[in-house]
């Protein structure tokens, strides 16, 4: 049986709440919370986070929005079939998965809504306060895991659905994180308006693999006086991102953030591009390969090349964990706006270095600031 609801308690509400990051983390936070598994890869749970005053794993409470339907603990088993979950852990937190699954309400625009964006930013923000107000909790925080859209034209007489989520976060008073390259908050109305109502926002897109290596590698470059000429890089993946990223238009969205690391620490954009490409076999599996080409001394040419296999998805789920609870506690203590320390945590975040160390050094300073409110 579910306990009930503590005084305190933190809601997490996923745009894209079925999808294999939410599903993921949905599940790794209650593995983790009751003592299953080891919270491998959330840096909140490292001792310098200890005094932070963050919410424990055990008062998070999950509920979103999505188009489809699949039962959030289905969902975990394909998850599992597919080699990203271990066997029996969905069936050990089936109670947390679908009493997740419960609070997952339908999102759009789905083809054929009649809806109007005020109409639909209304339904939103009702479900996500409902959410809210049924479960008592102290706030909730919305965080955008859904697949990665297109960049809206700029004569787009429409938002971007992205758009419509985060103003629904607005509305419902919610603070606002975008995991992914998406628009989301990312419009000069939006973001004068999250100031103004007093609510922090992070984003925009997680950095959790190729780009990840990109932000530690580049520094090395740059500090070691080695001139990089070009740097090319291919992805490999299947499942709901592959397919999204087929689009070359979403494509495009993910791989601005993949170069702008590149340009911001190197002082210049290389040679070279990424290629994405959809192998549906692979299902949650990613491959990066990077090739950089660089001088040395006397104009030597040299070459180093890294590829990254892993699952996106095993990745991402401790990082929005991770961006719920500092998010939450940033909320708590009165903050507002863009929070430029969680760029540790993006491919374009909202300010700050881009250098991985130094972002790194910021979010410490920020887990410090936090605790210091206590």
């Amino acid at each position: 049986m579910l306990e009930e609801r503590r005084v305190g308690d933190v809601g997490v509400w996923f745009v894209g709440a079925r999808g294999s990051v939410a599903t993921t983390a949905v599940t790794g936070c209650a593995a983790v919370a009751a003592g299953l598994h080891p919270p491998v890869g959330m840096v909140t749970e490292t001792p310098p986070f200890a005094a932070s005053g963050l919410p424990s794993l055990s008062s998070l409470v999950f509920g979103g929005h999505d188009t489809a339907a699949c039962p959030l603990l289905k969902r975990a088993e394909e998850l599992t079939a597919a080699g990203v979950l271990p066997h029996g852990l969905a069936a050990a937190v089936h109670g947390e998965l679908t009493a997740a699954d419960t609070d997952i309400r339908p999102g759009g625009p789905s083809a054929g809504d009649t809806r109007t964006d005020d109409e639909l930013v209304a339904r939103f923000a009702a479900d996500i306060t409902g959410f809210t107000h049924r479960h008592g909790l102290a706030r909730t925080v919305v965080i955008n895991v859904a697949s990665t859209e297109p960049a809206p034209a700029p004569d787009d007489p429409r938002p971007a659905p992205s758009s419509l989520y985060a103003a629904a976060a607005l509305r419902a008073g919610c603070p606002y994180v975008n995991f992914t390259p998406s628009t989301g908050a990312r419009t000069p109305a939006l973001a004068d308006a999250f100031a103004a109502r007093g609510l922090p926002h992070a984003g925009r897109d997680g950095k959790t693999g190729q780009t990840l290596l990109r932000s530690v590698l580049a520094p090395m470059f740059t500090q070691r006086a080695l001139a990089v000429r070009a740097w090319s890089g291919t992805n490999l993946l299947g499942g709901g991102d592959g397919a999204a990223l087929a689009d070359p238009a979403a494509a495009a969205a993910k791989n601005a953030g993949k170069e702008r690391v590149l340009t911001d620490t190197l002082g210049h954009a290389p040679e070279g591009e990424v290629h994405i490409d959809d192998v549906p076999s692979l299902g949650d599996w990613k491959t990066a390969w990077d090739h950089v080409a660089f001088d040395g001394f006397l104009g030597s040419r040299m070459i180093l090349q890294t590829i990254w296999q892993g699952c996106d998805s095993a990745l991402a789920a401790p990082l929005v964990l991770d961006l719920a609870r500092l998010v939450a506690r940033a909320h708590e203590t009165g903050l507002s706006g863009p929070l430029p320390e969680l760029g540790f945590y993006f491919k374009d975040p909202d300010g700050g270095p881009a250098a991985l160390s130094e972002q790194y050094t910021a979010l410490l300073s920020f887990a410090a600031r936090l605790g210091a409110a206590r």
